[in-house]
């Protein structure tokens, strides 16, 4: 009984790790049938009461083709449908359960890596270039999921993978290196999104009236990747004037109303200001993506827009920066802006810009200077200034010398980097 078998199987790894039993989860009984036409039929055959396997030589198992797939109501799966194929003429009858959705979507990432290979679901010269050889911890550097699909499909892509691997087909025991849950996405009213209430947002409505490139650069914007986020329309209109803005940097409008290259864009040396920004733009796109802080990273882009909108004059050359920056967010406004302004080739094959680190070195920092531990002004000194300099400049502040009118100072405690507190009384 199956009672009897969890207390052999328990007792016999006992003996084996000279360890305890415990329960570290509790994992129900895994359904793997359906009785739908969609999905795997099971490479079973059914012959006097006994199930066998179909020959090695008929695998892989194909479906066949149906011209009615609608339910008929009868307890018997769809697959039944197709008699020819399920009656075989030994007598023997074919299994009409299918296997959807498990039985490829536990080890879809390990075909996709061989996926024409005719012999085997992967060859090991595929497997060693696609996921690395013996020693490697995962097959898969990082595998992005919902909250809701992700604990199960873990488990069982778990399950499968370790299957493979002790059985000599893999060379990673394990199927993923990284695993990162993705928050769920709200109704605006703040509820789960559901048909029966009525607050489900249809993609292709947004993508009408908006673009894909605003659609995708808002589920990216609306905040950390791992939270649960409410959806709002109001949010959509305010990237949409992002990439609006983007656009009018580069482009305008001619006397007959279309749209052709503008003068702002230009050759020549670029303000030391806009150079810094640009700079520091590049570096922290850069760290957000490998982070996944999609939201942080198009913050800073819109905050360099500002800056090329603000700015007389915008050499190419930065331009281009941040249009590789932005184009795996946003990649058909880029990609349409680099042919507009005639850039060589491709903007998604461009190489990733790089900055100057010098360029960011602080020249100046503004620091909080407090009184009695009340914060009364702020001063800006050089990055680097000796503390006589910063007590120097604090106490000179024309706000700071209001506050200490008819006090004597007992001390000036620096903090570099941060605030100046003057304790007088």
């Amino acid at each position: 009984t199956t009672a009897e078998a969890k207390r052999t199987i328990t007792t016999w790894l006992e003996e084996q790790s000279r360890g305890e039993a415990q329960i570290n989860y509790k994992l129900r009984d895994w359904l793997f049938s359906r009785q739908r036409y969609w999905g795997e039929p099971f490479p079973i055959v059914w012959k006097d009461g006994r199930h066998e396997p179909v020959p090695e030589e008929e695998l892989p198992l194909l479906a066949p083709e149906l011209e009615d797939y609608n339910p008929t109501g009868d307890p018997e799966p769809l697959l039944s449908k197709a008699t020819e194929w399920v009656q075989l003429p030994d007598g023997a009858r074919r299994e009409t359960n299918t296997m959807p959705q498990w039985a490829g979507s536990c080890w879809y990432y390990l075909r996709y890596c061989d996926p024409n290979n005719g012999n085997q679901f992967l060859s090991p010269e595929a497997g060693s270039y696609w996921l690395g050889g013996k020693g490697n911890a995962g097959a898969v550097d990082l595998y992005i999921g919902g909250t809701e699909h992700a604990v199960l499909h873990l488990l069982y892509a778990r399950f499968w993978h370790n299957i493979l691997n002790d059985h000599g087909h893999l060379q990673t025991p394990e199927p993923f290196q990284k695993l990162v849950n993705q928050g769920l996405i709200m109704g605006e009213d703040g509820r789960k999104m559901s048909k029966s209430l009525g607050n489900v947002i249809n993609p292709d409505d947004v993508v009408e009236e908006y673009g894909a490139d605003a659609f995708r650069l808002y589920e990216m914007f609306m905040g950390p990747l791992e939270q649960v986020k409410p959806w709002n329309m109001q949010g959509v209109e305010g990237v949409s004037r992002f990439l609006a803005k983007v656009w009018r940097i580069a482009m305008t409008v001619n006397q007959e109303g279309e749209w052709e290259p503008g003068n702002k864009l230009g050759n020549g040396e670029a303000e030391q200001g806009l150079l810094k920004v640009v700079h520091a733009t590049i570096r922290k796109v850069g760290e957000d993506v490998e982070k996944l802080r999609f939201n942080t990273a198009i913050s800073q882009m819109m905050e360099c827009a500002n800056a090329f909108t603000s700015a007389e004059h915008v050499p190419h050359e930065l331009f281009r920066s941040l249009l590789v920056l932005l184009n795996p967010f946003a990649p058909h406004l880029t990609e349409e802006l680099w042919e507009q302004l005639e850039y060589s080739g491709s903007c998604l094959e461009e190489a990733w810009p790089s900055y100057d680190e010098a360029l960011l070195v602080e020249q100046e920092i503004e620091m909080v200077v407090q009184v009695n531990g009340k914060v009364r002004s702020r001063i800006l000194v050089p990055a680097k200034a000796e503390q006589d300099l910063v007590e120097a400049s604090a106490l000179a502040d024309p706000k700071v010398k209001g506050h200490l009118e008819g006090l004597t100072i007992r001390k000036v405690i620096v903090v570099p980097g941060r605030l100046v507190n003057i304790v007088a009384n």
